[in-house]
């Protein structure tokens, strides 16, 4: 009897708890994670496909893209291991900047090879200890054959040239990365290497064509100013600020109403001598300024903007040397910023306002023009991640070559320790040397070439230590990356194997999958 009763399963988790075991659990996790994978894998390289993601609700957003953090953001997921790639993406998205489809990609085909793995026997352990081998060999690989050309100024400004284009070349931008790399170079030396992108301000105006974009040398905000105040400034000393003129009183009779009218009006005018104290000729408010204190400003010959969103305050703060003040009692302690010429310029049919000569000399903005929304948008996110990489560039000056060539060297370092290794291991390491040549097949299927020969072809070529070969996209065959200029940022390539290695490993080990019980609803029996 007692035999029987321990014998039979007991349950340790609440009802509707949910609990997958072992085989199941792992299976789970793979098909989740290699799903994410092919769903983004076809946006790879600069033959990549685009997607259309559909927004819920009335006013369904459509967003075209093929940028791999905008698309794993936008969808939601609801297994775990996929939920793993998709933060994942997010962080390469956060730490370089590029680089999101490639790190979801090799992360997915890593689990493909380990699924072949466990179901020939191989235990989960003994594969992660290959991989970490492998990640070690392909790590240094990497590192030996990057090029730094940090103290050479002008072949460092090709470097970020070329990096540039071949960021921008599985974009929208494609057909003009010329120009678009141009302009994103430009903005990031301005930063004289401070890495601090809210210098570089992005404003998109719809009209005209992609190649009517420019770089323009100051700080544009997009607003307008005041009646009957002056259009242009020189020498301008600016208040930024965040205050409400005005409040909110009631009344019980109409008699009041002029009386606190007349009250409110001198409160209002209190407080713009308060304002011209700090001996000003410019002040910007994040929120509303009432007719009244505009007509004071004016006839002081103050400019006002109002409205200007909190991205620009800050922005405007940051380039122009100013704090945003809330209070104006101590005009001493009140730290103004400073701008040689402050004027209205016209973009398209709209009027923005230009300051030029400010405080931060490295600041710019880049103005985006376009047929639609939805190309001015992808063409923000494309320059932002040319931005992002080229700003960790300057930084971690060392480069790879694209195309290919990097993956297929980092594969032929595993190779060949794993012909050095005795034992199980060395089956999981070429397993890793598989995926990463995962990356130069999947490149050429989505341009529509034999992947199969042109992958032959160019492990041919790096075991004749040809080690500059990569793919030439636009030929359709192996090339020289090196006099193609198809360069990468080692920073990128180093992550991405780094992040797919780790989240690969992480849902390897998982063997067991527990997930909470739903919450109950509780019926309401006091209806408002």
């Amino acid at each position: 009897m007692c035999a029987s009763l321990s014998m039979a399963p007991v349950n340790i988790f609440k009802q509707g708890a949910d609990e997958e075991k072992a085989e199941t659990a792992r299976m789970s996790s793979f098909v989740g994670a290699i799903a994410i994978g092919d769903l983004v894998k076809s946006t790879l390289g600069p033959k990549g496909m685009d997607k259309i993601l559909m927004g819920g609700g009335r006013d369904a957003s459509v967003t075209v893209t093929n940028d791999g953090a905008t698309i794993l953001k936008a969808i939601g997921v609801d297994n775990p291991a996929a939920k793993v790639l998709v933060d994942m993406s997010k962080v390469q998205d956060d730490e370089v900047g590029d680089g999101t489809t490639s790190v979801t990609v090799l992360a997915a085909e890593l689990l493909r090879e380990a699924e072949l793995l466990v179901a020939k026997k191989i235990h989960p352990q003994i594969i992660i200890s290959g991989w970490r081998k492998a990640t070690h060999a392909a790590r240094e690989a990497l590192k030996e054959t990057a090029v730094d050309h940090g103290n050479d100024l002008v072949k460092f400004q090709e470097d970020l040239l070329n990096i540039s284009r071949t960021t921008l070349s599985s974009k929208l931008l494609t057909h003009h990365k010329d120009h678009f790399a141009q302009l994103a170079v430009r903005a990031v030396l301005r930063l004289k290497g401070s890495g601090n992108l809210d210098a570089i301000h992005i404003i998109k105006k719809l009209g005209g064509s992609l190649t009517d974009s420019y770089l323009d040398e100051g700080f544009l905000l997009d607003k307008k100013i005041g009646v009957n105040q002056p259009k242009r400034l020189e020498n301008v000393n600016i208040l930024i600020a965040n205050t409400i003129f005005g409040s909110r009183v009631r009344v019980d009779s109409t008699a009041k109403v002029a009386e606190i009218e007349m009250a409110e009006k001198e409160k209002m005018k209190e407080k713009v001598e308060r304002i011209l104290k700090h001996g000003i000729n410019c002040f910007i408010n994040r929120q509303l300024i009432y007719n009244y204190p505009e007509q004071l400003f004016a006839a002081a010959g103050v400019m006002a903007i109002e409205h200007a969103d909190f991205a620009g305050v800050e922005r405007l703060a940051l380039v122009t040397g100013g704090e945003i003040t809330s209070t104006f009692d101590h005009p001493e302690l009140v730290q103004l910023g400073h701008c040689k010429l402050i004027e209205e310029v016209m973009i398209g049919e709209d009027t923005l306002i230009h300051f030029s000569g400010v405080a931060m000399g490295e600041a710019c903005t880049i103005v985006l023009r376009g047929a639609t929304q939805q190309i001015l948008d992808e063409a923000e996110r494309s320059l932002h991640d040319a931005l992002c990489v080229l700003a960790q560039t300057v930084k971690e000056t060392r480069t790879v070559y694209g195309g290919g060539c990097s993956e297929m060297l980092m594969a032929k370092a595993v190779t060949d320790l794993a012909n050095r290794t005795p034992g199980k291991e060395a089956v999981a390491m070429e397993s890793f040397a598989k995926a990463l040549r995962m990356l130069p097949t999947i490149i050429a299927d989505n341009a529509g070439y034999d992947s199969a020969d042109l992958v032959a072809q160019l492990r041919a070529a790096h075991q004749e230590n040809k080690s500059t070969f990569g793919l030439d996209m636009s030929q359709g065959t192996i090339g020289d990356m090196a006099q193609l200029g198809i360069t990468e940022s080692f920073q990128v390539k180093r992550q991405v194997l780094l992040s797919a290695a780790e989240a690969a490993e992480m849902i390897l080990r998982v063997d067991n999958i527990i997930k909470a019980a739903p919450r109950k609803r509780v019926p309401d029996h006091h209806p408002c």
